[in-house]
Order: C-alpha cells, then structure tokens, then sequence
C-alpha cells in the first residue's frame, strides 16, 4: 500500500503532492523511469495557471538544455509564461500527445499531461521538501496573484 499523498492547502483548494516521485524548484514534478525522468507540472502550479490551452517547445527531440534555460511556452487563461529546465537534462524528449491536446495538462497533471522526459544527474527535492518550499512562498504568491505587489 502506497503512503497517503501529501495536501498542500492553497485557500480552499488542495493541491495534491504524490509521494512517489520527486520535485523541482519550479513546481515541476519529476519521475524516475528506467535511466531517464519524466516532468510534468505538480497540482500547484497547475492550479496558478489555471486552464492551460497552449504549449509550444524550443527544443528538438535529442537536445541539452542548463537548469532554468527556457525549452518552451505555455499560454493559459492566466498568462503566458516561459518553460525552463528544471535541472540540467540531456536527451530531452517532449510528450507527443500534449501537442495534440494541451488540455491534458489540466486534467491529468500527474499521469498523461506529463511535459517532457530527460536525463540527469541531479538531485531533486522530495515531497516533503517541496510542500516545505511552497509553505515558504505561498504569502509571496498570494500577493501577486492578488495583483498587490508594489
């Protein structure tokens, strides 16, 4: 039996952190599979977001990208916001079927509506580290979510 996911509580909404992957500073999720790791976006970040409804990549299947470089572009109901890598990735490898259908980023954060898959050698952030780090920041965001930052 797998442990309880973790809850991180943003106002009335739960944003749910599964223990059986990693995490990255910039709310990406990340998942060992065989030699290489699979991103996608955590609930949180899904939520601040809001509908996401277009993504487009800077990067070609095979390439290298450093940690915060930018490999791409999302537009939701929010804003449209620059990707970056989350650690330094070789062999990046983007999900065919977000291309198609975006939409699967809002609906299946954890499961079809992963991003992309890389290699690495870093060391990621575990699920109670991450809930610590958005536990740091929720004040901040909420300020700038409510547009309050002077």
């Amino acid at each position: 039996m797998s442990e309880p996911e973790l809850i991180f509580l943003m106002g009335q909404y739960q944003a749910r952190i599964p223990r059986d992957r990693l995490y990255a500073e910039n709310h990406m999720w990340i998942q060992p599979t065989e030699d290489r790791f699979r991103a996608g976006f955590t609930a949180y970040s899904v939520r601040l977001l809001q509908d996401v409804y277009f993504l487009d990549w800077d990067f070609t299947d095979g390439s290298s990208a450093l940690k915060g470089e930018t490999i791409g572009e999302i537009e939701s109901s929010k804003a449209v916001s620059a990707l970056s890598a989350p650690a330094d990735c070789e062999d990046l490898q983007a999900n065919p079927a977000l291309l198609q259908d975006p939409s699967l980023i809002n609906t299946s954060p954890y499961d079809q509506g992963w991003l992309f898959s890389f290699r690495s050698s870093r060391n990621f952030l575990t699920p109670e580290e991450y809930v610590t780090m958005l536990g740091s920041v929720w004040e901040e965001t909420q300020r700038v979510i409510k547009g309050q930052i002077q």
